[in-house]
Formats: structure tokens, C-alpha cells, sequence
């Protein structure tokens, strides 16, 4: 595949992500407030709550999807349709088997709803209704739209993305109008299995139209199983580590409410919202570096690596500090204008929970040269993440509640992503010691740190208050990311060569990985 055509269809993956990130920002803070307002933070807090029942029965699929990427990237780029079809035609017979699975599994765990939501003001024929309808929903998948793993493997994301999420705004807007109007919880469910039924005829329509070659048989899948063995290793190794990520970013909601209740999962929703929508637009502008880095350690010039490495990492603290300073000022006033003081939680909590974002931020960089040198074989290491969450999140709950459970997900990933990863990396990946990185790391911190707590004490809202309204919070909010920008990049560009490396090329106009 010409590396032009690799440019371009990055370059439309992120433009695409990028945009319906932005429309999709803006949509979901309104439907928030109008669901809240309608509907009642308890009935989006037992939504949250089933959501996440319904990721547990997901378990089973985790790995499988990245392999089946991963072992696509060869045929795909030497252009051979019979493997091609082969390939897909296994996947879709594993899916097939883990779709019964997950229908086996949620009937039996259907029986115990009364046991798992003992106190709720809702009757049990709305939270079946509401169970059954995700569950529906989410066996699209499994059974009808598999094929859409060819396109993310053939950097043509762009269209799932588009679909997708052109079909979730409309679906958001007709449960606004719909919620606004009649209220009606049972038309609020229905409509994700609308958005499921109709997402999956334009899809595969749109497969067919792009790869009218693509065959696929799922009895014939079952004979060619054995055919490609590697499916199974990448996915055993893949699936421990995915798992690890579920646990420790999608449990949370289902452990507070064992602790909390309700209402508490509905307003922790609300910041992670806020928190998550950050997320995503970093990883639209820097994950698209994926692809270069596989290249680049292709390329064998370890020297070159480990300064490309730092470009990003750089990138990513500053960013990250960036993003987390605003976050601490800026987040509770914002709740309290967005949807009532009511909705706000206490400083400590908010300070929990940009630390655990402030570590996913950075820990990007790290993945990726892990992944390019197919690092994944630490399967204990993911194991012990999973371990360390639910030990701490388990007693920190009971003793503390939400606080507790915040715990559990911040100990594991300081442990685990903060100390062993850089540590892999650098012993089985750079072959070099670590210290290097845990100087810089060091470094690094302490100048976002000692920044943040000047700007926080000398822009403090003494001339107007961001509270008093959202123009007054617009143009605090300006304020202060503009300086602490300003301070942070200042002072990282003289002692962090890998700024000073990247305002080179930007003002260059030059990409990370040019082949010299």
C-alpha cells in the first residue's frame, strides 16, 4: 500500500472523527441536561448500570476483533480476496458462537434483576424491557454486522465512524423530542434498538457496495478455523489486556452503585462524561501515530525511535497538563451551570478523577511502542491490574464509597501503566535502562505541577466569577488556559528537547515518521 494512500486515509480518519467528535460534544451536553430533567437521574443511573451488566457479557469478544484486525493487515495490503474472505468468514463463525454465549449468559443473568436492583422506584418491567432491548441490540453485532472489521483493518474506519455516529446523533435527537414530549421511558429504550436495526442495513449495504468481492460463508469459517492458529495466540494475549481496560475503566459505575446508589452513578456520569469526551478528541488528534510508529521500528534506528518517543510523550504531558488544570477549575463550575448545583460532587472527588484521566492521557505514547513491538505477552501484568482495582475498589467502597472506589482504578494504574509499562518497554522493547524515563518523567511533572499551583493562586476569580454565568466562565476559562498554556510550553521547551523537536517540525510543516 503506497504510503500517499496510507497519508490520506489517516488524514480522513481523523478528519471524520474529528468532526462528529465536535457535533457529538455539543449534542450530548444538551440531550444530557433534557434526559436529567426529564427523565430523572435515577433512570440514567439504572441505564448507566445495565449498559455496564451488558459489558460483562461482552468479556468474551474481548481480543478477538484486534486480532482478526491484525492478522488482515498482510492480505489486505498484498491485495489477496480469497484469504481476505477466508478470514472474515472464521470471524464471523467466532462471533456467531460468542453471540449465543452473551444470549445464554443475559438470560440467566436476567433471573437475578430483581436480586441486582433491589430498591430502585422503577418496576421490573421497565428494567427488563430496558435489559433485553440492549442485549437485542448489541447481538446485531455478533450475528449481522462482523464484516465491519474489514474496513478498520483497511484504514476505512472513517466509514463505520460516519455511519455510526450519524446514526446515533439522530437517534439522540429523536429521545430528546420524544423524552421532551411524552416522557415515556418505554420510547426513550426503544430507540437504541431502532438505532441498532437501522445502523446495521446501511452498514452492510455500504459493505457490499465497497468490496462487491467480499464473500463470506460462517460454515465454512468453522472448517477454516484451524487454518489460522494465530488468531487464537494474538487473541489470547490481546483479550487478558483488554479485559484489564474493561475492568478498570467500565466497572466503576456498577461498583459505585454497590456502595452508592442511583444517583450517585448518574452524577459521576456527568463528569465522566466531560472527562471522556477529552479523551476521545486526544485520541482522534494523536492516536492516528499508531501506524508511523510501526514503521518507524520497522526502520531498526533505535536512536530515531527512542527520539520520536519522546516528541510524543512530550506532546502528550503537556497536553495532559494542560487538560487537567482546566479540568480542576473548571469542571465544578461548569456543572453547577450546566445542570444545577445539585449535581455537584465534592473537590476531592473531582481531584481523584483527573489524576486517573491525567495518567490515561499520557500513558498513549508508551502503548503504542509497546504495541509496535508486539509487547503483549505480559499477561501478568494485566492480571495484576485487574487485581489490584477490585481489592482496593472493594475495601475503599465500603469504607469510603465513591472516594474508594476511585481508589481502586487510580492504585492499579499507577502501578501497573505508570511503573511496569515504561519499565517493559524500555528492558524488552529500547533494550536501555529506565532511569532516563523516570528522570524526564520526573522533571516533566514537577514543572506542570509547580505552574498549576501559581496559576491557581494568582488567577484566581477575583474580578468576576465563572459561576455567575457561562460567558463568565468562557472567558475564565479563556484566561486561564492561555496562561497556564503559555507558562507550561515555555518552560518545557528549554528543558524537554522533544517540545523544542516538535515546534521544529511543526513550523516546518514536517511529519513525525519522513523517512530519511
Amino acid at each position: 500500500m503506497p504510503n500517499e494512500s496510507r497519508l490520506k486515509k489517516s488524514l480522513l480518519n481523523a478528519k471524520v472523527n474529528l468532526c462528529f467528535y465536535l457535533l457529538g460534544l455539543i449534542l450530548s451536553f444538551f440531550s444530557r441536561k433534557v434526559f436529567l430533567n426529564v427523565l430523572g437521574a435515577d433512570f440514567l443511573g439504572l441505564s448507566s448500570t445495565l449498559l455496564n451488566l451488558l459489558g460483562f457479557l461482552n468479556l468474551a469478544e474481548l481480543g478477538i476483533g484486534s486480532a482478526i484486525g491484525y492478522v488482515l493487515y498482510k492480505p489486505l495490503y498484498e491485495q489477496d480476496k480469497e484469504k481476505i474472505c477466508e478470514i472474515i468468514s472464521v470471524f464471523g463463525y467466532i462471533y456467531r458462537c460468542i453471540g449465543f454465549i452473551i444470549l445464554g449468559s443475559s438470560i440467566l443473568l436476567a433471573c437475578f434483576l430483581p436480586y441486582i436492583f433491589p430498591d430502585t422506584p422503577f418496576n421490573s418491567s421497565i428494567i427488563y424491557f430496558a435489559f433485553f432491548t440492549y442485549i437485542s441490540s448489541a447481538l446485531i453485532s455478533y450475528f449481522v454486522n462482523y464484516k465491519q472489521t474489514l474496513l478498520g483493518a483497511d484504514q476505512k474506519n472513517y466509514v463505520v465512524t460516519a455511519y455510526y455516529q450519524s446514526a446515533v446523533l439522530l437517534k439522540t435527537l429523536l429521545q430528546m423530542g420524544l423524552v421532551y414530549y411524552t416522557g415515556n421511558y418505554y420510547l426513550w429504550i426503544s430507540l437504541e434498538l431502532l438505532l441498532g436495526i437501522t445502523y446495521s442495513i446501511i452498514l452492510n449495504w455500504k459493505i457490499n457496495q465497497v468490496y462487491p468481492w467480499l464473500k463470506t460463508e460462517i460454515k465454512q469459517g468453522k472448517t477454516l478455523f484451524k487454518k489460522y492458529p494465530e488468531v487464537m495466540k494474538y487473541t489470547k494475549q490481546l483479550f487478558i489486556h483488554k479485559l484489564s481496560s474493561f475492568v478498570q475503566y467500565q466497572t466503576a459505575p456498577f461498583l459505585i452503585y454497590t456502595f452508592t446508589s442511583l444517583k450517585i452513578v448518574a452524577f459521576y456520569g456527568n463528569y465522566t462524561l466531560i472527562i471522556d469526551k477529552i479523551a476521545q478528541l486526544v485520541n482522534n488528534l494523536l492516536g492516528s501515530t499508531g501506524a508511523g510508529v510501526g514503521n518507524l521500528i520497522a526502520e531498526g534506528d533505535q536512536k530515531k525511535i527512542q527520539h520520536v518517543f519522546w516528541e510524543l510523550l512530550s506532546i502528550r504531558f503537556l497536553i495532559a497538563g494542560i487538560i487537567s488544570f482546566a479540568l480542576f477549575q473548571l469542571t465544578t463550575p461548569f456543572i453547577g451551570l450546566w445542570l444545577g448545583e445539585q449535581y455537584v460532587l465534592p473537590n476531592y472527588i473531582l481531584t481523584l478523577i483527573i489524576f486517573n484521566a491525567f495518567i490515561g492521557y499520557t500513558r498513549g505514547a508508551t502503548d503504542q511502542f509497546l504495541y509496535g513491538y508486539g509487547l503483549f505477552n505480559d499477561v501478568w501484568a494485566a492480571i495484576a491490574e485487574v487485581c489490584i482495582n477490585l481489592i482496593v475498589a472493594l475495601i475503599g467502597g465500603s469504607l469510603w464509597g465513591l472516594s474508594g472506589v476511585l481508589l481502586g482504578g487510580l492504585s492499579s494504574m499507577l502501578i501497573i501503566v505508570g511503573i511496569w509499562k515504561p519499565y517493559f518497554l524500555y528492558s524488552r522493547g529500547f533494550k536501555t535502562s529506565v532511569a532516563h524515563y523516570w528522570i524526564n518523567y520526573i522533571k516533566y511533572l514537577s514543572i506542570l505541577i509547580v505552574v498549576g499551583i501559581l496559576c491557581h493562586y494568582l488567577l484566581s476569580a477575583k474580578y468576576f466569577s465563572p459561576k455567575a454565568s457561562f460567558m463568565h466562565w468562557a472567558l475564565y476559562a479563556g484566561i486561564i488556559t492561555i496562561t497556564y498554556s503559555g507558562l507550561s510550553y515555555s518552560l518545557l521547551y528549554f528543558v524537554a528537547p522533544g517540545i523544542k523537536a516538535v515546534t521544529k517540525r511543526f513550523l516546518e510543516k514536517k511529519s513525525f515518521f519522513i523517512n530519511k
